[in-house]
């Protein structure tokens, strides 16, 4: 089944070199024309629109997207469904909300397009280490990719799989997200207090390097803690600033919707929102009330 993949920033621009890389013909295309430019130099088509793009694959097709969850995501498929045909795939292999993949599959569904949500994770280290692929939909339509998903995959037998119907994917990567938050945000607080802890002048890159084997706690994360401890010890020029892209958010509130306490999480989506605020409100009030009823110092701020 030939493939088109629409969406070439770095992640999806470094998927494709990776088909590219194991034999799959592909048609790219991507609203930044220079995007496409060094992937058409590697073998690949390049297309100059979405209606170009599967004008050039045989029916039946398959089209990989890889753009920014919400609007982009509705707009593209939007597009592909009034080009591709009955018997056609759209994997969105991007960060949507699940309940949105299932919405998207059940409108295909009506053109006789299928709908696979392929929940992906790797960022920039896919390339040379693989994707973990967590896919929904349709498992005939799962079965007919599947020599793209295990070359997609850190190995042809592992790091992907089939996990259920449409929407199974991306709620499997919402929670994959969540539990990154929790781990993150532990191994944040608990290399601070090392930090804080003046009296041993711990060196905490050294110990992020000694935790990375045999330790209990070893992990990717720690991994890269460790090469960004070794590049910047002081982490100079790193602002305490911290976003979130969204699938945290949606897991807490899929945990508040179902009855599910998930108390380490939700603290670390707190955490991520309490780093962006200058001055926060609730400290402040905290303090004004301290005041109010002990006579407490306030700390004055310009």
């Amino acid at each position: 089944m030939q493939l088109g993949m629409i969406g070439l920033g770095r992640m999806g621009g470094n998927m494709v070199r990776r088909l590219l890389s194991g034999g799959h013909r592909l048609t790219v295309y991507d609203p930044n024309p220079q995007a496409t430019e060094p992937l058409v130099k590697l073998g690949a088509s390049g297309a100059s629109s979405i209606p170009e793009l599967v004008n050039t694959l045989e029916a039946p097709c398959a089209v990989w997207i890889m753009v920014p969850s919400g609007e982009a995501t509705e707009a593209t498929i939007k597009t592909l469904a009034g080009e591709l045909s009955a018997g056609d795939i759209v994997i969105d292999g991007g960060n949507s909300n699940y309940k949105d993949s299932m919405r998207r599959a059940t409108a295909l569904a009506e053109k006789g397009i299928t709908m696979l949500d392929a929940g992906t994770s790797g960022g920039i280290w896919g390339l040379k280490e693989g994707y973990c692929l967590m896919v929904g939909g349709q498992k005939e339509a799962y079965e007919k990719l599947e020599p793209v998903f295990k070359t997609l995959a850190p190995s042809p037998d592992s790091g992907y799989g089939y996990v259920g119907r449409s929407g199974a994917g991306h709620f499997v990567k919402m929670v994959h997200n969540g539990i990154e938050y929790g781990l993150m945000e532990s191994y944040a607080e608990g290399f601070e207090l090392m930090a804080a802890k003046e009296d041993f002048e711990l060196d905490i890159g050294q110990v992020a390097e000694i935790w990375r084997y045999g330790s209990v706690v070893r992990s990717w994360l720690l991994d890269l803690l460790a090469e960004a401890l070794r590049e910047n010890p002081e982490l100079e020029g790193i602002g305490a600033y911290v976003e979130d892209s969204g699938e945290g958010r949606w897991t807490a509130q899929e945990a508040i919707e179902l009855g599910v306490p998930l108390p380490v999480i939700i603290q670390a989506l707190e955490a991520r929102f309490r780093s962006r605020q200058e001055r926060p409100l609730a400290a402040r009030l905290l303090a004004v009330m301290r005041q109010k009823f002990g006579g407490h110092a306030v700390k004055k701020q310009d």
